[in-house]
């Protein structure tokens, strides 16, 4: 049974705690894509944990957790994040694809200066370097994990590539040389600290699925993100829809069950681009604040916005969802109305579908179906039946207007603030029809 699990939205959705909570039941946790720029939260008895690069499945005994070819990793923050996890007995084990491509330091130099050269234009990049290192992976100039294994033909791949990289540093963007001196003692302490978790993912995943194991693949950022198809250019490096797990961990498109898209009971953005939904004044702030709309990466204040079933459904489409999980729920208790988007007007035009258009998405305005809010506290509910009638009504309209059936409901941080409306998404070798999808409003 091989589950994906995507963001819905602009990322931030809350993917690592459901990851987490799902992660119990499962054998293989698999990362897809991305890099250090995502940031994956989960809680546990151990403590509370912000991950980077390593999956969410790490909290659990038993499971095998890889980071997939289609990542682009620093060794540094990995090498920190090991330790965080080794010295807090995170039980699962850790597996590093040898195809994996490197952020080397020249990459986040060169995404920082690039950043601050566009000025007012910047795409509003985290500045970790992503962009640089998949750009040189693209052009055939990447260095890749597994080179670590190999240090002299490494040290010569670098020097080709510093070459250029400093020329540009230096001439285009009149900033610092880096040294290839310090960049070869870094390989020497990543090999040492790396080496023996690199391995052949695949072929790990292959092992796994043949046994038939319970296997979760983990996306990064959301699906309005995606290099191909979300608001491009304010959009991440990769592709973070559901169709980047296959090219990101070397899987075929018959191998994946189900497709889950978490989302949140409202919507954020973090940095530049388009949200038709945005928010200001106090219920955005009175939302920031009590559910902490801060980046986990970056600590910048994310944008609010109410839920968009606009964008919502676009992404069921370009994910292939079969169903939804909902979270932060119970950042709305006490507002005396809450709002869904369920379309759009653009120039006295009604419009049912999310615009590739960057400047028709920048110009459109919401249109809005307003719900009754509830006085009664939803934080750290777990059961469905203990919701009140008002949250219960909320939820079956999202499951109405988006069009696919809610998995699971969030109500707090915690592993147990998890209310699973229907467990049947767990089967494996189901088609879609025979799932028995269950839903809140009882489909």
């Amino acid at each position: 049974m091989i589950i994906t699990i995507v963001g819905g939205q602009w990322g931030d959705e809350g993917k690592g705690k459901i990851i987490d909570h799902i992660a119990e039941k499962a054998d293989v946790i698999a990362r897809y894509a991305g890099g250090n720029n995502a940031g994956h939260t989960i809680e546990n008895k151990l403590g509370k944990f912000a991950l980077h690069l390593v999956p969410c499945g790490v909290g659990w005994e038993g499971t095998k957790n890889l980071i997939g070819s289609g990542t682009v990793i620093d060794p540094d923050v990995l090498i920190n994040e090991l330790e965080l996890i080794n010295k807090n007995n995170l039980p699962g084990e850790i597996f590093i694809s040898e195809k994996a491509h490197m952020i080397m330091p020249y990459h986040i130099k060169l995404d920082q200066a690039e950043e601050a050269y566009r000025g007012s234009e910047a795409v509003g990049t985290t500045g970790r370097g992503i962009g640089p290192a998949y750009s040189d992976k693209i052009s055939r100039n990447g260095i890749r994990i597994g080179d670590l294994k190999n240090i002299e033909t490494l040290q010569s791949k670098i020097s080709k590539n510093l070459n250029i990289k400093n020329k540009i540093l230096k001439e285009i963007y009149n900033t610092d040389e880096i040294s290839e001196k310090y960049i070869f003692e870094k390989i020497k302490e990543w090999n040492n600290k790396l080496s023996k978790y690199i391995a052949n993912t695949e072929q790990i995943l292959y092992e796994n699925i043949e046994k038939n194991k319970f296997i979760l693949l983990e996306g990064a950022q959301g699906a309005l993100l995606d290099i191909d198809h979300g608001t491009y250019p304010y959009v991440t490096s990769s592709n973070s829809i559901s169709g980047g797990s296959l090219t990101g961990l070397g899987l075929g498109a018959k191998d994946i069950d189900n497709v889950m898209g978490v989302f949140k009971a409202f919507t954020t953005r973090v940095g530049e681009g388009p949200f038709p939904t945005e928010i200001f004044g106090k219920d955005a702030e009175t939302i920031r604040e009590i559910a902490g709309e801060f980046g986990t990466t970056t600590g910048r204040p994310r944008r609010i916005g109410w839920f968009d079933a606009v964008a919502a459904k676009y992404s069921v489409k370009i994910n292939g969802l079969d169903g939804m999980v909902i979270t932060k729920l119970d950042i709305l208790d006490k507002f005396e109305k809450i709002k869904i988007c369920t379309h759009y007007e653009y120039k006295g035009e009604v419009l049912s579908y999310f615009p590739s258009d960057e400047n028709i998405l920048s110009n459109i305005k919401p249109i809005y179906k307003e719900f009754e809010g509830w006085d009664e506290s939803t934080f750290d509910v777990s059961s469905y039946e203990a919701l009140n009638s008002k949250a219960k009504e909320f939820l079956k309209n999202l499951e109405d207007i988006v069009g696919i059936p809610i998995a699971y409901i969030s109500t707090g941080p915690s592993r147990e603030a998890t209310i699973p409306v229907s467990y049947t998404h767990l089967r494996a070798h189901e088609t879609r029809e025979d799932r028995g999808w269950r839903g809140v409003g009882g489909k």
